[in-house]
């Protein structure tokens, strides 16, 4: 089985339509970048799974995936993980993996099915130190963005809350009903969103 590529994303101006925050401005100079968005490595995965566990126990008590499900996705599917960096720490991050069904099922939460043609966003979620600062919306775009320059890509799926669903509508998403994933006494909306327009814009960033 062949191990899939990593896409490293080069520097580049992100377009973000009207109504989503743009990223900081110009920061002073260190050693490490003061922004940057790369795909996650294993060595990312103790420090993400933080962010994701502060940030869901908090508020469900639940995590939507484990310590080991991170890193075996990690293994799997790296491309599809995306991380907002300052300075070199992470504030911000994105997990997803590829899903080849219409609707998404509860063997969507843990699988990776290489031949999919849909990024299922398991996880968006940032540090407590740096929300209600728009880094959610950025970080949303540019994943829209850095999938949608996948060929294999087509579109892009997840589950959230109804309370959420007006702020994934922004992004291009379209409720598609009841989820048939339940998570204890939870239930969600599946969302969907072609990356065709997100690819377009991908292709004209990085002219």
């Amino acid at each position: 089985m062949s191990t899939p590529s990593i896409h490293c994303l080069k520097p580049s101006p992100l377009h973000l339509p009207s109504g989503i925050p743009g990223s900081p401005g110009r920061q002073r100079r260190h050693t490490l970048p003061a922004n940057e968005f790369r795909c996650l490595t294993p060595e990312d995965a103790a420090g993400v799974f933080e962010i994701e566990r502060e940030a869901f126990i908090s508020v469900s008590g639940n995590c939507p995936l484990n310590l080991d499900e991170v890193r075996h996705f990690l293994t799997l599917c790296p491309e599809l993980f995306l991380g907002w960096f300052m300075e070199g720490r992470p504030v911000a991050f994105i997990i997803g993996s590829l899903w080849d069904e219409e609707r998404l099922t509860q063997e969507s939460l843990t699988l990776h099915r290489p031949g999919g043609r849909t990024a299922h966003l398991h996880v968006l979620a940032v540090h407590r130190s740096f929300r209600q600062q728009g880094k959610g919306s950025v970080l949303l775009w540019r994943y829209l963005q850095h999938a949608g320059g996948q060929p294999a890509v087509r579109r892009a799926v997840l589950m959230c809350e109804d309370a959420l669903v007006p702020f994934y509508q922004r992004f291009g998403f379209h409720p598609m009903g009841p989820c048939a994933i339940i998570v204890g006494s939870l239930t969600f909306t599946e969302m969907h969103c072609s990356l065709r327009g997100h690819a377009a814009l991908r292709r004209n960033s990085d002219r």
